[in-house]
């Protein structure tokens, strides 16, 4: 199992995934104060790690469905949910991601 807890900046929403593999694919579980994100999640119960990891073929179910329900196209949460499935399916290693934002 992953999991990964995105804290989506300005916003103040956190949202919490728990993604595990069964069989060929992977089952998500989100939580998150995000109206948004709440109704991505509902739409998104399971998916195919291979699909999600490329932009070949139909892309990503993720961020298709994220263009459906979330209202911020540079929501950090998509891609949080898109990490916990790599690492859930065993293609990628748990290691966390930063972006560090500042006003120059």
């Amino acid at each position: 199992m992953a999991t990964a807890r995105i804290e989506a900046g300005i916003c103040g929403f956190t949202t919490t995934v728990r993604a595990h593999q069964d069989g060929g694919s992977v089952v998500l579980d989100v939580e998150s104060d995000c109206e948004h994100v709440r109704r991505l999640a509902a739409a998104l119960e399971r998916v195919e790690p291979f699909r999600e990891i490329t932009f070949r073929g139909p892309g990503p179910q993720v961020l298709a469905l994220a263009r459906e329900h979330c209202a911020h196209a540079a929501c950090p949460v998509p891609a949080g949910i898109l990490k916990a499935v790599e690492v859930a399916a065993g293609l990628a290693l748990p290691r966390d991601v930063t972006i560090t934002l500042s006003r120059d």
